[in-house]
């Protein structure tokens, strides 16, 4: 997402610009069993991209709220299909690693590399950019519900150039469980501790981890019940409620928003009286400059200039070595 078919030098693409930003820090020092608190909502904006498709963008709306390493965070969802049937034409991507979470529909990623992977609900794919890539989303269907998520991870930098790599999960690799609090949890990266066991998902597990170590758990809620996991106390830690509203230390998070939390080892959640379903996402904080201009991410303006390059020139369709 977020495409720049041709991206005319310093000009503007989906919403942003080129050129050091500087960073929003947030203070994760923290002593054991501290429980996080609502630091910061970011309500989710409407807007579009690709050809037209609609969404609402919290986490990367403006370059001071990205919640490092997550650079941007989509919610689309719509019944309407003239909201999404444009999808995603071919667009460029280099320097970081995109996720999709299908809720509802179906969509079909296309890249110049040959790969082809087909989306449905509770599906996932995990790709990683690195060093260029170019792909479409677009939509199965022509009527119907589509729902889902995107969210951008940046990649160090000594990971950026490297070569792309894909990983689709179908929703039956997706392990799901339900707690003791009646909350029903789906774990997509990294590991679920709760209730005398552990749970890992299909990224970011014992066999193979991930640099910026991603936690990523989809919760649903009943009314008033209780959620609680630990984190690593040096990741940067945020919620987004998608459907329904919830607590955290006594203040609200409203739905379509993402709450970023304060230091912690531990996040605990309320859903308020309908309920709630909610992402929590986690992870390692590169604490690296982030140069951003559109779908490129990388960490100095030389290199923005060079991936601008890189696409204009054809290099991007080559195929990886």
């Amino acid at each position: 997402m977020a495409d720049c078919a041709k991206v005319p030098q310093w000009a503007a693409c989906a919403g942003h610009k080129i050129g050091f930003h500087s960073k929003r820090k947030i203070n994760m020092t923290t002593t054991s069993s501290t429980i996080r608190q609502l630091q910061r909502v970011i309500p989710g904006i409407a807007t579009s991209d690709g050809a037209g498709v609609k969404l609402r963008r919290s986490i990367g709306s403006q370059a001071n709220l990205r919640v490092d390493p997550f650079l941007m965070l989509d919610e689309f969802g719509t019944d309407n299909p003239g909201d999404y049937i444009a999808g995603f034409p071919p667009h460029p991507h280099r320097g970081f690693e995109t996720v999709t979470y299908m809720i509802d529909g179906r969509m079909q990623h296309r890249d110049h590399l040959g790969n082809v992977g087909d989306l449905g609900p509770g599906s996932v794919q995990w790709m990683t950019a690195g060093r260029g890539v170019v792909h479409s989303e677009m939509p199965l269907q022509e009527s119907g519900r589509m729902r889902g998520f995107q969210l951008w991870i940046n990649l160090p930098a000594r990971e950026k150039m490297k070569p792309a790599a894909y990983r689709d999960i179908p929703a039956s690799e997706i392990p799901q469980t339900t707690l003791s609090s009646g909350a029903k949890v789906k774990v997509i990266a990294g590991s679920l501790d709760a209730d005398g066991h552990k749970i890992s998902g299909p990224i970011n597990n014992a066999e193979r981890r991930v640099t910026t170590d991603p936690l990523f758990i989809d919760v649903e809620l009943p009314a008033g019940a209780n959620f609680s996991h630990a984190v690593d106390a040096s990741h940067n830690v945020f919620l987004y409620a998608y459907e329904g509203s919830l607590e955290v230390g006594g203040k609200m998070l409203p739905t379509q928003a993402a709450g970023v939390l304060s230091a912690g080892d531990e996040v605990r959640v309320t859903a308020s009286t309908a309920g709630v379903r909610f992402i929590l996402l986690a992870a390692r904080a590169l604490n690296e400059p982030v140069v951003q201009y559109g779908p490129f991410v990388m960490n100095t303006r030389e290199e923005i200039e060079q991936a601008m390059r890189d696409y204009q020139s054809g290099e991007f369709s080559k195929s990886a070595v």
